[in-house]
């Protein structure tokens, strides 16, 4: 016999729904209650159909009994040790008791009566229960059919309610998931929601918790958004006359020291424009064609670091080349900065894949994706690179994912929309 978890582990999906269970419960719910009611109309029925046949049958012994005694001639049905007597009544009577008893043996029901005799006889009745025990069954397969059908309608009006509330949980839920997505504009809008003066049950309080932590989310992150955005537009102004101050300064260390430093606070307030762009939705795409394998050395070349182009199967697709340029040249950046040589730009087709040889991403940039501003293992640089390459890998239409090689290294592989063109190069 399989254990009960592993078979229960095994039912299909649509068995852990709310409507199932709730269906389910409500049939269980209604066939106990239908089972109860019956049992009791079923008990009373026959205890007073079986009473009324026991009080004609006694009533029928009495005469016979007293025709027996006067020795008469005994009326019909009534008789001396009669054939077809149920053994335990016949003892009863031998005993020197009365009793009643339905036949189980004769063709049609039969309610026995039987008392003493003389010589350790019983003197017995018969009276037809057949009516009675007709009475008894139509009751029965009355019960049975009305049981089913109450049962029938109560599971489709329950399961209809029950729908209409699950129906309204998977929209909130969607929701949710929206959300969590990044839609920030996703709201449930429950009618019942809308009107706090209207009553509400359960499911439209959460849809109206829902709409309000989103919008108050939603309020929030746009208020960081510009707050990041305000700041950079500031700090451009100082930084343009601070670079110009710092070109002014004779030659030395010193100099060289501030105009670095500066060059950094530059590049720093430059990809925070860039997040706050990518972050407002507002970015323009410029499509136009570009050949993957051309691009890919274009990229490498201004990086101006070494690293392996390897072209398997060149590809043309339409993106905008300016953005794909700056994904790329993060991606190999990164793989620099972070990682180990040697560094391989690998073009496969509609896939760019960049791959170092240090100790790989770590887990939480795995988990949960490139973190603004987090670097770990005191590796330098303000942790943008890839925000700013996930963002606009994003705007293209691309997927960028970040794993780690059975190796050792680090993998991020851009999939760009390939176009129907496209050549094989080895």
């Amino acid at each position: 016999m399989r254990p009960l978890g592993r078979a229960l582990g095994r039912l299909p999906r649509w068995t852990g729904t709310l409507t199932w269970k709730a269906a389910a419960f409500i049939t269980v719910m209604c066939c106990g209650l239908a089972a109860l009611l019956g049992v009791l109309v079923h008990v009373q029925v026959t205890d007073r159909t079986v009473g009324e046949a026991r009080g004609r049958a006694l009533a029928r012994l009495t005469e016979a009994a007293q025709a027996y005694e006067a020795g008469d001639r005994l009326p019909h049905g009534a008789g001396v040790d009669p054939p077809g007597l149920p053994a335990p009544l016949r003892e009863l009577a031998a005993d020197g008791y009365r009793g009643t008893m339905v036949g189980t043996r004769d063709p049609q029901p039969t309610m026995w009566a039987a008392g003493p005799a003389d010589g350790g006889r019983a003197l017995a009745v018969q009276v037809d229960y057949a009516q009675g025990a007709r009475i008894i069954d139509a009751l029965d397969e009355a019960i049975v059919w009305s049981s089913a059908l109450a049962s029938g309608a109560t599971l489709c009006v329950g399961a209809f309610a029950v729908t209409r509330v699950t129906r309204r949980l998977q929209a909130t839920a969607q929701v949710a998931r929206r959300i969590s997505a990044g839609d920030l504009d996703a709201r449930v809008n429950d009618r019942r929601a809308r009107n706090p003066a209207r009553l509400q049950d359960e499911v439209a309080a959460v849809a109206g918790a829902l709409d309000t932590m989103a919008a108050t989310l939603q309020g929030k992150l746009l208020s960081e958004q510009r707050f990041t955005a305000d700041v950079a537009h500031e700090l451009r102004t100082p930084l343009t006359g601070l670079h110009a101050a710092a070109e002014l300064l004779p030659p030395g260390r010193p100099t060289e020291l501030v105009q670095d430093r500066v060059a950094a606070l530059r590049t720093l307030t430059e990809d925070l424009l860039e997040i706050s762009r990518l972050d407002s939705g507002g970015e323009r795409l410029e499509l136009a064609e570009e050949r993957l394998a051309p691009l890919a050395q274009r990229v490498v070349r201004a990086s101006g670091t070494p690293v392996e182009v390897r072209v398997v199967r060149d590809a043309c697709v339409a993106t905008d080349r300016r953005r794909l340029e700056r994904v790329l040249g993060n991606l190999v950046a990164n793989a620099h900065r972070h990682g180990r040589g040697p560094v391989v730009l690998t073009v496969d087709g509609a896939r760019v894949t960049v791959r170092d040889h240090g100790g790989g991403y770590p887990e939480y940039l795995l988990e949960h994706g490139p973190q603004r501003f987090r670097t770990e293992g005191g590796a330098k640089g303000h942790g943008l690179g890839l925000t700013i390459a996930l963002g606009q890998a994003e705007v293209l239409g691309a997927r960028l994912e970040f794993a780690n090689a059975p190796d050792g290294g680090a993998t991020a592989t851009l999939s760009l929309p390939e176009t129907p063109r496209s050549t094989g190069t080895g």
